[in-house]
């Protein structure tokens, strides 16, 4: 049976002109076609209306976290919560996001109880066991003893317990670390290059990493086929993880004019996580449950991610879209969308890192991205287009992922 989807509006490639009144064919998950006119169906085939709709292709979030979500229990959520929770959990975060219309995403460190919650996920969602995104998973986040992305705050053989599977100390530990994400499935590696906000010690969002780590890092991934991604705010460690030849910067909150000057250069992509910056500062000034270390940090980095982003995108940038959904709610991510406008990007710009940009970063620009034959069948719409108002993606009608309606609230079919 083929699927044609009559569209009223279409974005077939964000960053050229919407079409009016075009048909994509779809078959077997895959997009077969798209022509100008609404095709009328043979008797066996089905047709899905959204000729009052605009369309646009799945949107890609390449920084997610879905085994956890950050909040006034997430301290005692790592210890109480076992991992078959950990994954059911997961599972409910997969679903929301891709009803938001996010249809896939790249996960960067799973968060929890230790286990292989987001693995199993992103194999069950393959097989169409459970709903949710394409994923790509990172596993465990390579980080030191003691640095972000490793558990702090409770008695030390819990600690252990819990950042067993990303820790690395020194150029050959690291190696270690990056070989054992690879072993357990991981697409990607990422690694802490400076301090974070969400790790409850007072070390700061500077270098994390002596340099020979670095490159050990970098160095091994690279070996086993795999790129790196890098956590990082502070200058220092960001300056270390370039010179290491990392692949892409995540947050990249107090870059400067050197640092963007190499990334323009490289081509490395940015992904700003504007919304995690905004989150967390947020729940600083209206919430209570952050510790002291945690609310500084905030505080610091949050009013700062904005301003970021603007002078990347001002400067050439390659940003991919990326929220680190966890800190925020999952489900909510298109609120990022709204905060690179705020930062200068058009919104075609904005949609553009969260399809056809974000596609080529994980290495998917040619089988997703864009609505085109040969590519997946992963297709949203929205009631009124979001060229004129970004925040139409936040109120996501419809959701096709490789041919397959996850959410039809507005769509007839026939």
């Amino acid at each position: 049976m083929t699927i044609y989807l009559h569209a009223g509006t279409l974005l077939a490639t964000p960053g050229r002109e919407p079409l009016t009144r075009h048909t994509i064919a779809i078959d077997g998950g895959r997009v077969s076609g798209v022509t100008a006119g609404f095709t009328a169906p043979q008797s066996d085939d089905l047709v899905i209306d959204l000729s009052d709709c605009f369309v646009l292709p799945g949107l890609i979030d390449c920084h997610v976290h879905l085994t956890g979500e950050f909040g006034p229990k997430y301290k005692l959520d790592l210890v109480e919560e076992s991992p078959a929770a950990v994954a059911l959990h997961a599972a409910r975060h997969a679903r929301v996001t891709l009803e938001a219309g996010f249809t896939t995403v790249r996960d960067l460190g799973e968060i929890g109880a230790p286990g292989d919650a987001i693995f199993a996920l992103r194999n069950a969602v393959a097989k169409g066991f459970v709903p949710g995104p394409r994923i790509f998973a990172a596993g465990s986040i390579i980080s030191p003893t003691g640095g972000h992305g490793v558990t702090c705050g409770y008695r030390d053989d819990i600690n252990f317990l819990l950042d067993a599977n990303g820790r690395g100390d020194g150029a050959d530990g690291c190696r270690v670390a990056v070989r054992r994400q690879v072993s357990r499935g991981a697409d990607f590696i990422k690694f802490v290059a400076t301090g974070g906000v969400l790790t409850d010690t007072a070390t700061g969002t500077g270098q994390q990493f002596f340099d020979d780590e670095y490159a050990a890092i970098v160095g091994t991934a690279r070996m086993l086929g795999r790129k790196t991604t890098a956590h990082a705010h502070g200058a220092d460690g960001m300056k270390a993880a370039l010179h290491a030849g990392v692949d892409s910067i995540e947050h990249g909150t107090f870059m400067d004019e050197e640092i963007i000057d190499i990334m323009r250069r490289r081509g490395t992509f940015y992904v700003p996580t504007t919304l995690a910056g905004v989150t967390v500062a947020e729940y600083a000034t209206t919430q209570d449950f952050m510790p002291p270390a945690i609310r500084e940090k905030a505080l610091a980095v949050g009013p700062q991610i904005v301003e970021t982003l603007r002078r990347g995108h001002d400067a050439g940038l390659k940003i991919a879209f990326g929220t680190d959904t966890a800190v925020s709610p999952h489900g909510e991510n298109a609120r990022e969308f709204a905060l690179m406008v705020q930062a200068g990007m058009t919104s075609m710009e904005a949609i553009v890192a969260a399809t056809v940009t974000a596609a080529e970063h994980i290495g998917q620009g040619a089988h997703i991205g864009t609505i085109e034959p040969g590519r997946a069948a992963d297709i949203i719409a929205t009631a009124a287009s979001p060229l004129d108002d970004v925040t139409e993606l936040q109120k996501v009608q419809f959701v096709m992922r490789d041919g397959k309606v996850f959410k039809n609230a507005r769509a007839k079919s026939v």
